[in-house]
């Protein structure tokens, strides 16, 4: 696949193709990492942080009152006594 070099600003840019960011899981705004490896260039998404927003997710489903038991047979009596 050809992709020809652009002039943008004082720098330059690739458009990559729409099925290119498909396959690597990439979307439009998300930052990609850059490397050279053997005078090729490397470009891949980086890695995002699976837990990033969980915080802010479990205070507000506690605080909506919604943070019950999925699984209720199994809670933590008998906790104290388990040795790791």
């Amino acid at each position: 696949m050809r992709a020809p070099v652009r002039k943008l600003g004082n720098s330059a840019g690739v458009i990559i193709p729409k099925p290119i960011l498909i396959q690597i899981g990439v979307k439009v705004g998300d930052d990609l990492g850059l490397s050279l490896d053997d005078n090729r260039i490397v470009l891949a998404p980086l890695k995002r942080h699976p837990r990033a927003g969980w915080v802010k997710a479990a205070k507000r489903i506690a605080e909506a009152g919604d943070d019950v038991l999925v699984w209720p047979e199994f809670n933590n009596v008998g906790d104290a006594e388990l040795k790791w």
